[in-house]
């Protein structure tokens, strides 16, 4: 009922897929297990990111506001990378080749695992794209924004949960 609500919420927050307003909410939820291969050739394991705050986001690459806000993702992974932040990309129900080509054309350096069957996304309670979670040390999902996300935006929740680390 809870992801029901949510669902209407973002259906009146945002405008259609192609110029959507980001819609940030605060949530507070276990982060699912992340695992598998990536699309660059490494893998993916939870204990990669435990102990780290973790930014998901879920992306295509027939997704026009994926596209928009990629360079920004790629840009805060490599100010963030060495400051206990995780990034993983899930390409969702997309071909490999075109996510390797999406990943190559944008020059992102963070992991990317496949989704082919979506069942990743239905853990995540995925609305569409692009889905971002943000995910605190504890492994709690914070916030979930549905949209292309302000770079300013998102930092903001970063440094948020940083500063509530034992270091920060």
């Amino acid at each position: 009922m809870k992801r029901l609500l949510v669902f209407l919420a973002l259906l009146t927050a945002c405008t259609s897929a192609a110029g959507q307003e980001p819609a940030v909410r605060e949530i507070s939820e276990p982060l699912p297990a992340l695992r598998g291969e990536t699309l660059q050739g490494g893998s993916v394991d939870p204990a990669d990111y435990r102990g780290r705050v973790v930014l998901v986001n879920f992306w295509a690459t027939w997704c026009a506001p994926c596209r928009r806000e990629q360079p920004g993702l790629e840009r805060m992974w490599r100010e963030f990378r060495d400051r206990d932040v995780y990034f993983l990309g899930v390409n969702y129900r997309d071909d490999p080749a075109a996510a390797r080509a999406y990943l190559k054309e944008f020059g992102v350096t963070y992991p990317s695992i496949q989704d082919r069957a979506g069942a990743l996304a239905y853990d995540f309670g995925f609305v569409g794209l692009p889905d971002t979670y943000v995910a605190d040390r504890t492994g709690r999902m914070r916030y979930w924004a549905f949209g292309a996300v302000d770079e300013s935006e998102l930092r903001s929740l970063i440094e948020e949960l940083l500063g509530e680390g034992p270091d920060g």
